[in-house]
């Protein structure tokens, strides 16, 4: 533990960040398996789980939690897989 006020006080930050990050990033692993679930049986609000994964990862990436580059991968990632089933029903 530190002994530092200010360290102190910046643990406690980082443990406040942590906990938000997590949440968001398990709300962007929930809205991307809700989304291939939907796209695997061929459920008719597929495409809108979709886009709300879009939005989740995208909402994510605004606020730092993801890097660019990663929110690009996933949303690209479940596009294809989206494309993919889409063509072969």
């Amino acid at each position: 533990m530190a002994n530092i006020k200010s360290k102190i006080k910046s643990i406690k930050t980082m443990e406040k960040a942590r906990k938000r990050n997590s949440m968001i990033k398990s709300r962007v692993k929930t809205s991307i398996k809700k989304a291939k679930l939907a796209i695997t049986q061929d459920s008719d609000n597929a495409k809108k789980l979709v886009s709300d994964a879009h939005h989740e990862i995208h909402k994510a990436k605004s606020k730092g939690v993801f890097h660019k580059n990663t929110a690009l991968r996933k949303s690209s990632r479940l596009d294809l897989f989206f494309n993919k089933h889409m063509k072969s029903a």
